[in-house]
């Protein structure tokens, strides 16, 4: 792909703000992207550039150039890079049935998995993320990803400490 061909999916104007803020919205708005979208980021923080090309290098994504901006600031051409897929040992889709149905769920589960085996969980009920990510960090279970697959339906990776 020619960088003169480059067309931004998305825009976000970040210009006035310092860092984190760039890096913190761009990531947001590229979780959301599929593989291969990009987002425009504008920022003038001086720090944007050193954050965003290493969090890129992290999370396989690419920023694919930066360009000064007629109205002020740099922009960063962000290619959203494939979505990296957890195996996940065991799955339980226990979408349909409300908190704290998921975690009592997920907690039986994992008593029986063993240490470092990923549980798949996919919940739709609203309550769920923020029970999970309390609920791992208490028991010392480390959740490796939340995915958003629909408008209320996620995914959680769970591995057993």
């Amino acid at each position: 792909m020619s960088t003169h061909d480059i067309h931004a999916n998305m825009v976000l104007d970040m210009k006035g703000l310092t860092c984190p803020a760039p890096l913190l919205g761009a990531k947001k708005l590229v979780d959301d992207l599929r593989a291969g979208q990009i987002l425009l980021l504008i920022s003038d923080c001086k720090g944007t550039q050193d954050d965003l090309f290493a969090w890129a290098r992290q999370t396989g994504n690419q920023v694919l150039k930066t360009a000064q901006m007629p109205d002020g600031g740099t922009g960063y051409y962000i290619m959203k890079g494939k979505d990296k897929t957890l195996q996940a040992h065991v799955t339980l889709d226990i979408r349909g049935v409300a908190c704290p149905g998921p975690i009592v769920e997920a907690k039986k589960l994992l008593n029986g998995m063993k240490p470092g085996e990923v549980l798949k969980l996919v919940s739709n009920c609203p309550g769920t993320r923020d029970d999970i990510t309390s609920w791992a960090a208490t028991t010392g279970m480390k959740l490796l990803d939340t995915v958003k697959v629909a408008a209320d339906d996620y995914e959680f990776y769970i591995q057993k400490a």
